[in-house]
């Protein structure tokens, strides 16, 4: 299971930028995953949960925000969602297609309690 490995990275930066006598105020950390990062949110979600149990951040809740894939066609110029698998462009048919997102895997922010 990856999940736990990609949690304790993610762990580990929220520990580079919040020192241990603040951890406490941390509340989420916001990570944005792409559909085709082949990561399982619920497994990830789970395994952040459970490596914070005994630290000191754990009262942080993971954020997950799904990104979409999204392709550009070289042919028509056309962007579009991939949503059944088909990296085929819905406008022209074209599959000179570009990746635009949905590879992502980002800690994109730490909210703190005031």
């Amino acid at each position: 299971m990856h999940e736990l490995s990609i949690a304790q990275s993610i762990l580990e930066i929220v520990q580079q930028h919040v020192p241990e006598p603040q951890a406490s105020a941390v509340q989420a950390v916001r990570v944005r995953v792409g559909r085709l990062a082949g990561v399982v949110t619920d497994s990830l979600e789970f395994c952040f949960s459970a490596i914070i149990t005994d630290t000191p951040w754990k009262k942080a809740k993971l954020d997950i925000e799904e990104i979409p894939t999204v392709c550009l066609c070289s042919d028509c110029a056309g962007r579009f969602a991939v949503t059944d698998g088909a990296f085929r462009c819905p406008s022209c048919g074209g599959v000179n297609v570009q990746l635009i997102s949905g590879t992502e895997l980002q800690v994109v922010e730490i909210d703190l309690a005031d």
